[in-house]
């Protein structure tokens, strides 16, 4: 019964951080890319900070550098994120990012060397198809398919540092406070470097951030250690369909996004390559 309120949570967590897909591209026309990323984590990380001061007074050296190493990751996560998302729509770019489900056994095979079951490489083909199709419907494989694709990678080396540091010997939530901090102080280094930071001043902006700030990363990065704890990176994996499909229908219903029949095809079998390898450990698990 408590891994169910785990799953549950994980659940509320990806579906909390679906809705960045769409504020995070209407924020793009006013913030660049490093800078909005800077806002969004070291305001959430600020609210953090005052909710839990006890906690992140107490942090232990090994959560606070497990915290940083799964930033990183997520930093590089978003960053690829944020550039598909200048030149692909938001449908296109969850659905890649969430191919990271196909590299995540792929991966665990390859660590602790053993082969790819069959469902997986038949999966991962599918994956590859739904690729095919989406860059098939713009003509071209552009920039942002390719930003999406290499996000999907990262995504899946976070998910299983995620769940290789967040164990019950470690309190996951000083974890994920960790991670939100580290993010924004990579993001601020980076857009010192590379842009000109500033503070948004127009109102849409200004909420728009909030809303990426407290529901997005407040919320869904800090408490995915927590539910990762107590949920496997492979049943963590069928969660994360959640993301691209409610990333979808936002995109359509606010941004008025356009799917062709190619496009649909091609989300179809991503979708699908997605829950194809986890379909084996429901029916074998029913009652887990």
């Amino acid at each position: 019964m408590a891994s169910r309120k785990y799953e549950l949570l994980l659940a509320s967590v990806i579906a909390a951080r679906s809705t960045s897909f769409i504020f995070t591209k209407m924020s793009l026309g006013s913030l660049d890319t490093f800078n909005l990323l800077a806002l969004r984590f070291i305001a959430a990380f600020i609210l953090l900070a005052l909710l839990f001061s006890k906690r992140i007074a107490n942090m232990k050296k090994h959560e606070l550098l497990s915290g940083c190493i799964v930033g990183l990751m997520y930093f590089l996560v978003m960053t690829c994120e944020l550039t598909a998302l200048h030149t692909a729509d938001t449908a296109t770019v969850s659905m890649l990012e969430n191919c990271s489900i196909i590299f995540v056994p792929m991966f665990s095979a390859f660590i602790s060397r053993k082969m790819p079951t069959a469902l997986t490489i038949c999966s991962a083909i599918m994956a590859l198809m739904g690729v095919f199709c989406l860059g098939a419907q713009i003509g071209s494989f552009s920039v942002g398919i390719l930003f999406g694709l290499l996000s999907a990678v990262m995504y899946a080396v976070a998910i299983l540092i995620t769940d290789k540091v967040s164990t019950e010997q470690c309190d996951s939530l000083c974890i994920g406070i960790a991670q939100v901090g580290s993010i924004g102080v990579f993001a601020l280094i980076a857009s010192i470097i590379f842009e000109t930071p500033r503070i948004p001043t127009d109102w849409p902006t200004i909420l728009m951030t909030l809303e990426l700030a407290v529901v997005c990363t407040g919320f869904g990065f800090t408490l995915q250690p927590v539910a990762q704890s107590r949920v496997s990176a492979d049943r963590a994996g069928l969660f994360c369909a959640i993301n691209p499909a409610i990333a979808t229908l936002l995109g359509a219903f606010v941004l008025h996004e356009q799917l062709g029949w190619l496009s649909i095809i091609g989300l179809a079998l991503i979708l699908s390559s997605i829950a194809l390898p986890y379909l084996q450990i429901s029916w074998a698990s029913p009652h887990n």
